[in-house]
């Protein structure tokens, strides 16, 4: 998924990016390794501690940098200030309807006009989610963790007000998912 990122940013001259999600960091690293500079956000201080760690053994802490952040909250960047926005499952986490419609909302107004989001998100047609129960609002859980997975009248809603680069649908191990790129008109 990230190297799919890397394309479209170096296609669209971008060399900065904001991960949200970004967890221990692999996505970010691997950005950073590209010659991007990575603003990595997560929600976990123990799993942004670890990235950068990573990021200093690896030489790329003038490249990547980490902060806490729950997305249910605003986005910190002012509006129009970020030029991507790559986020790698983030989307699948347990937000409810209204908090999904505004995180995707929060990303549309921190990036510059031409902006590109880029993400990746589980299908409905990946063969796990028929173990998965149903919570309702579109969540489900298995083994005590919530989320959602995605159909394509879902990727399709969130991409209103967006022009719609990428809808593909791909494969990744077992999971089927669905790689999206937005752009901000």
């Amino acid at each position: 998924m990230a190297q799919q990122a890397v394309a479209r940013f170096g296609a669209a001259g971008i060399d900065d990016v904001l991960e949200l999600g970004a967890g221990h960091g692999r996505d970010a690293l691997f950005l950073a390794r590209q010659g991007f500079s990575v603003h990595a956000t997560d929600f976990s201080e123990t799993a942004l501690d670890q990235l950068r760690h990573e990021a200093q053994r690896e030489g790329l802490d003038d490249r990547v940098t980490a902060a806490l952040h729950d997305v249910r909250d605003p986005l910190p960047p002012a509006d129009g200030a970020v030029n991507a926005v790559f986020a790698n499952l983030l989307l699948n986490m347990a937000f409810s309807p209204s908090e999904l419609r505004s995180l995707v909302s929060e990303i549309r107004r921190v990036l510059s006009p031409g902006g590109v989001f880029v993400y990746a998100v589980w299908s409905t047609g990946d063969p796990c989610s028929r173990d998965w129960q149903q919570l309702g609002d579109g969540l489900s859980v298995h083994d005590g963790f919530v989320g959602r997975f995605f159909d394509e009248a879902l990727v399709r809603e969130l991409a209103e007000n967006w022009q719609l680069d990428e809808l593909t649908p791909y494969h990744e191990g077992q999971r089927e998912m669905w790689r999206v790129a937005l752009t901000k008109q």
